[in-house]
């Protein structure tokens, strides 16, 4: 019976970082995950070249004896790079990661540890913690000076006791383990780990693809609000007659929004091989030098200019924030505002200003009055032509009914046709009779 794994990998930056300085790999016989600290230090990069450095195992064939070893002495490797890289720029100084990693031998799993990223095993329907952590927090709880469920909230949980940080003094937990069919295994940074519960993963490692299970480890993760960057990497020991094995080899983290594929490899400058691409491995790689160099600093400067570019996007969404926000009360004062215009020769009331701004009407029309401009007076029509402002629609409407009595204080009454008087006809006169005397 030969024995192999199949695997998924995902890595999301969480719901509070702003970059994602986690960095993983899988391949047919190497799965690592790495967490980087530092922030503004470069704990990305740190991450990235642990990863860098681990790829090549992937290809190599070593017996059972060697496997331990070699883990040991590529990351040591590691660690002198992280130094060299300090050295070279002191603003990297307190940089460093956490790494986890399986190597596939034979029918047996070479495992080295440093940091608290973690490495599970799912068997018979159990999950069992393979790594122990090293933080000051775990220290307490083996001393019995805190209790296990206390740990999880203690305020100093996050300290780390060791990393791959470019000191001298490191020290790795190293473990050979034997494969068995149907055995899962989980690596996961302790932004997936922090967060849910071993009973939670337990529960989401019932999944049985691979891939299914790691989204619904990460989903559950961003769920529970990913303070942290969150990965994980999914493995099954498979019989290979069952044909139900993973050949493509897959980086996530770091430069990545998401897991991709690796199909094609090239020489970096210190003889190992790396993946093609801005991702964590080929990154690390640009990053750093052969071993009796000193670091490669224009990726420091590249790095500066990461920085200024992600500080100017920032700023520039900031002030589309601030010119959205006052883009918004400036349209809500504008449709408060009422005014009194012409629509096709009538008196009528619009909503907002009179204008344009870029070609967009800053108003439209609320309401039609049979009141024709033409029969204001001259004045009042140049007034409605221009628009009566009014600061709400019954002051519009107000407006509306003086220039109703306007017009008809301006229609001329009907002028009387004056009645000739007639001119009185006069009696004849006639000549009086003489009186008798």
């Amino acid at each position: 019976m030969t024995l192999a794994i199949r695997y998924a990998a995902r890595s999301d930056v969480g719901l509070l970082r702003p970059g994602n300085e986690d960095a993983a790999y899988a391949g047919p016989h190497l799965l690592a995950v790495a967490d980087g600290m530092g922030g503004h230090a470069a704990g990305e990069v740190a991450s990235a070249v642990a990863i860098s450095s681990l790829v090549p195992l992937d290809d190599t064939d070593r017996g059972d004896d060697e496997v331990l070893p070699t883990l040991e002495r590529v990351l040591r490797s590691a660690n002198d790079r992280l130094r060299e890289m300090v050295t070279a720029n002191q603003d990297l100084e307190g940089m460093g990661t956490t790494v986890t990693a399986l190597a596939v031998v034979g029918q047996q799993l070479g495992l080295v540890h440093i940091g608290d990223s973690r490495a599970y095993l799912y068997a018979d329907g159990r999950l069992t913690q393979i790594t122990r952590d090293h933080t000051l927090v775990q220290r307490l709880v083996d001393e019995g000076r805190i209790a296990q469920e206390d740990a999880g909230i203690h305020p100093q949980r996050a300290l780390i006791t060791r990393a791959l940080d470019g000191r001298d003094d490191i020290e790795f937990d190293t473990e050979l383990r034997a494969m068995r069919p149907g055995d899962r295994y989980l690596l996961c940074s302790d932004g997936l780990s922090g967060v849910i519960s071993d009973d939670t993963i337990e529960a989401a490692l019932r999944v049985e693809d691979p891939q299914a299970a790691v989204d619904g480890l990460i989903d559950l993760a961003l769920r529970g609000g990913a303070p942290d960057n969150v990965t994980a990497i999914v493995a099954d020991v498979v019989d290979v007659d069952d044909g139900a094995t993973t050949a493509v080899p897959v980086l996530a983290g770091s430069a990545y929004d998401g897991p991709v594929d690796v199909e094609t490899r090239r020489p970096a400058r210190n003889g190992t091989t790396v993946g093609d691409g801005d991702h964590a491995a080929g990154k690390a790689a640009k990053a750093t030098g052969t071993a009796g160099e000193r670091a490669d600093t224009r990726s420091v400067t590249g790095r500066g200019r990461r920085i200024r570019r992600r500080r100017g996007i920032v700023l520039a969404i900031l002030a589309l924030g601030i010119l959205g926000f006052g883009a918004a009360v400036a349209w809500s004062y504008v449709q408060s505002q009422y005014y009194v215009g012409e629509h096709d020769g009538n008196v009528a009331v619009f909503r907002g200003v009179s204008g344009s701004v870029a070609g967009v009407d800053l108003s439209s029309r609320h309401e039609a009055h049979q009141l024709p401009v033409a029969e204001l007076p001259e004045f009042q029509q140049e007034r409605v032509r221009k628009g009566i402002p009014a600061d709400s629609l019954d002051k519009a409407r107000g407006i509306v009914s003086s220039l109703q009595g306007v017009r008809a204080d301006a229609t001329p009454a009907p002028v009387a046709t004056p009645t000739a008087t007639p001119t009185p006809t006069p009696n004849p006169v006639g000549t009086a009779s003489p009186t008798p005397t």
